[in-house]
C-alpha cells in the first residue's frame, strides 16, 4: 500500500499526552498508510460508539485532511468511509460536525451499454458468471427444456454467454425460460430500462442465436412476502423442465436473525423453500466477506476497510485517478460502505456472509456441493489473463473457486444440489 505525507498544520494540537487523538496518531506522524488511515477510522468510531463526540469531531477533522477521492487507493477508500461516519454522526447529533458529507448520494442510473462496461471493468461479476455458467451447462446436458430463476443484482447481464454456449450444442438447444422477481434490493448497479425491456433484448439475443426463450417477471414476488411466495405456483414451476437456481450477489439481502433468541434466519427459510422445488442444481456467488451480525461499529470497519481495499486497488492499477468510469465506480462502492457504516437494525441491509460460514449453512440445510470441473477451471482462468496480473483463483474446502486480489480472498463460486435420500443410488445424480 502506499503512504503520502501528513499535513498538519497545527501540530501542537496534538501534543496534549492526555489526549485520545494523540495516542491514535502515535506512529503515523511524517507517513501515512493503509494501516494508519484505518487506525483513525476505528478511533472515530470508537468515539461515536462512546458518544464522545468532541473526540470524534476531532479525529473526523484529521481524517477530513488525509482523504481525498482522488488520491492513492487508502486515500479514496477512506473518503467514503469518512462521509459514512459524517452521516452517521449527523443523525446522532445533528450539529456535531461541519464537515462536508453525509447520505446525499446520487443514484446512478445506467444504461445497458453503461451496464456492460460496468461488469467487465474488474472481473467481480464475470468471475462468478462464468464459473456458474459453466456448472449449469454441465447441469442441463440431455434437457430439452430448462427453467431458470435468476436471483442477482446485475440485471441478466449473465445469461448471454449461456444463450451462446447452449445455442452451440451438438444436439441442439434445449428450449430455455428465465424468471427473475419484481423485487430487488435497490443498490448498485441500477439501470434505467425495467426488467421487462431487459427481457425483451435477451430474446432478441436468444433468436438470433436459434435458442427457444421464454422471459417472465414473477410480479407477485414482493420482499414483504418474498419467502411465503416461494412456490410452484407463484414461480410457475413446470415438471418437464429442468430448474436452476441461480443466486449472484443477492442472499444477503435477506436477513439473517440468529442472534435473536428462537428466531429463524429468513436464508435458512430461502434455502428449504429452495429446496422444495427440487432443482438440478443451485449456483451462489457472493462477496467473500464476513459483515452478518457484526453488532459493533468498529469491527465493521475493521472487515470492510480490509475488505473494500481489494476494488480500489485493482483499479488504480489501470485507471486514471481522475477517470469518470473509476470515479462512478467507487461511488457505487461508496453506496455500500455507507449502509455498511451509517445504519443499524433493518436498515443495515448489506450482511455478507464469508464462503465457509454460508458453505456450512448450506450443508445444514440439506445440500451437498458439486465440484467444479477442469473445464470450469480452464474457462475462468481465461477469464482472469484478460484482466490485471494481480487476480488469481483458488480452490478451497466445500468445493469452492475463490476469486483473489494479491492473494486476498475478494469473491467465491459455489454450485450445490440436494442431498439424496439415504436410498437414493449416487450414481444416478
Amino acid at each position: 500500500m502506499n503512504s503520502t505525507t501528513i499535513p498538519l498544520q497545527n501540530p501542537s494540537f496534538f501534543n496534549n499526552s492526555q489526549s485520545s487523538l494523540a495516542g491514535a496518531l502515535q506512529g503515523c506522524i511524517g507517513s501515512l498508510d493503509g494501516a494508519c488511515l484505518e487506525k483513525l477510522l476505528l478511533h472515530c468510531a470508537s468515539a461515536l460508539e462512546n458518544n464522545d463526540v468532541t473526540l470524534a469531531q476531532q479525529v473526523m477533522w484529521v481524517l477530513n485532511n488525509l482523504a481525498s477521492s482522488n488520491g492513492d487507493p487508502n486515500q479514496r477508500l477512506t473518503s467514503w468511509f469518512l462521509r459514512a461516519l459524517i452521516s452517521r454522526a449527523s443523525r446522532v447529533c445533528p450539529n456535531a460536525t461541519n464537515l462536508h458529507g453525509g447520505s446525499n448520494l446520487e443514484r446512478r442510473l445506467m444504461s445497458v451499454t453503461e451496464l456492460a462496461g460496468y461488469v467487465d471493468l474488474i472481473p467481480w461479476h464475470r468471475f462468478g458468471f462464468c464459473a456458474s455458467n459453466s456448472v449449469i451447462y454441465k447441469a442441463i446436458e440431455g434437457q430439452t427444456k430448462v427453467h431458470i430463476l435468476d436471483f442477482s443484482i446485475t440485471h441478466c447481464m449473465q445469461w448471454p454467454t449461456l444463450i451462446d454456449a447452449i445455442a452451440k450444442r451438438p444436439e441442439g438447444p434445449p428450449s430455455l425460460r428465465i424468471s427473475v422477481p419484481s423485487w430487488r434490493p435497490q443498490v448498485p448497479p441500477l439501470l434505467n430500462v425495467s426488467s421487462e425491456e431487459v427481457g425483451q433484448r435477451l430474446a432478441n439475443f436468444a433468436k438470433f442465436r436459434d435458442v427457444p426463450f421464454e422471459f417472465h417477471v414473477i410480479e407477485d414476488l414482493n420482499y414483504d412476502m418474498f419467502l411465503s411466495q416461494l412456490n410452484p405456483s407463484t414461480l410457475q414451476i413446470r415438471d418437464d423442465e429442468a430448474l436452476v437456481v441461480n443466486c449472484q450477489n443477492w442472499l444477503r439481502y435477506l436477513h439473517d436473525d440468529e442472534q435473536i433468541k428462537g428466531a429463524i434466519s429468513s436464508r435458512d427459510i430461502f434455502l428449504d423453500r429452495v429446496k422444495d422445488l427440487n432443482p438440478c442444481i443451485v449456483t451462489i456467488v457472493d462477496e467473500d466477506c464476513d459483515l452478518g451480525n457484526s453488532t459493533t461499529l468498529t469491527s465493521r470497519i475493521a472487515t470492510c476497510f480490509n475488505y473494500l481495499w481489494i476494488p480500489f486497488d485493482a483499479l488504480e492499477t489501470f485507471l486514471p485517478k481522475d477517470s469518470k468510469q473509476r470515479l462512478d465506480y467507487e461511488a457505487d462502492i461508496g453506496h455500500k460502505i455507507e449502509n455498511i457504516i451509517g445504519f443499524e437494525g433493518n436498515q443495515r441491509i448489506e450482511r455478507l456472509e464469508s464462503c465457509n460460514k454460508f458453505s456450512q449453512r448450506m450443508e445444514n440445510s440439506g445440500y451437498m456441493s458439486v465440484p467444479f470441473s477442469e473445464e470450469t477451471i480452464k474457462e475462468v482462468k481465461s477469464l482472469l489473463d484478460e484482466h490485471a496480473s494481480g487476480w488469481g483463483m483458488k480452490k478451497e474446502e466445500h468445493d469452492m473457486l475463490v476469486l483473489t486480489w494479491k492473494g486476498h480472498n475478494s469473491v467465491y463460486a459455489t454450485s450445490w444440489v440436494i442431498v439424496p435420500p439415504p436410498h437414493m443410488d449416487m450414481s444416478s445424480l
